[in-house]
């Protein structure tokens, strides 16, 4: 996902993004240590993923506290 698409997704979006893509790097955690993944960069790319959203969220939560 490219920052500028998550800047334009709404906060209640970002934060129910932010619960899907915990779950899903949960769920390739367990594949690895079952060693049953397939795709190994995918944890990479869910964790970046997750950490664009939080910091996005972040963003917008302190924008809110300014004004």
């Amino acid at each position: 996902m490219k920052v500028e698409e998550i800047r334009e997704l709404s906060v209640d979006v970002l934060r129910e993004r932010e619960k899907e893509l915990d779950d899903q790097l949960f769920r390739l955690r367990i594949q690895k240590s079952m060693g049953q993944l397939e795709a190994p960069a995918k944890v990479r790319d869910v964790r970046r993923d997750l950490a664009r959203v939080k910091t996005i969220l972040r963003e917008k939560s302190s924008e809110g506290n300014r004004g």
